[in-house]
Parts: C-alpha cells; sequence; structure tokens
C-alpha cells in the first residue's frame, strides 16, 4: 500500500488510539505514545504538521513489529478510511 503523503504526528497519534496506544508524555516537539496490548510499548512521534515520509515508514515498522504484522497490513488499518 502506498502510504500517505500529508499525514500529521497529531493524525498519527489518533490514528494509533485504535491500537490502545495514547500519549503519555510530550517535551517540544515529540509525543510519546505507550500502549500496553501485546505487552507496553513506547513510540516517539514527532507532533509536525506533516511527517517526512521515512520518518512515518520507521514508525509503522515499529508499530507492526510490535504487533505481528507486516507494514502493509497496519497502514491499511490505519489509513484506509481516511
Amino acid at each position: 500500500m502506498r502510504l500517505p503523503r500529508d499525514v500529521s504526528g497529531r493524525h498519527l497519534a489518533k490514528r494509533l488510539s485504535a491500537l490502545g496506544y495514547a500519549v503519555t508524555r510530550q517535551k517540544g516537539s515529540h509525543m510519546r505514545l505507550t500502549t500496553s496490548q501485546n505487552g507496553e510499548h513506547h513510540i516517539t512521534v514527532p507532533d509536525h504538521d506533516a511527517l517526512r515520509i521515512g520518518t512515518l515508514r520507521s514508525i509503522l515498522d515499529e508499530v507492526a513489529a510490535h504487533f505481528d504484522m507486516t507494514r502493509d497490513e497496519l497502514a491499511e488499518q490505519l489509513f484506509e478510511s481516511r
């Protein structure tokens, strides 16, 4: 699946809430998201208007690995109903 090019950090955090992620802290322009599903997992998401595609890909790779799925499966789940 082709990743969207206009995803903001806030929008991604909102989409990741479907997987149990919640913002646990923010320092400057970076948010720390944590989930307890499938064991505890933390990720850092920049609070930028549009995430760079490499940054988005890296975040999705981390989340997909935690939930034992591919990046494409995760992207479909998160962005199919945009």
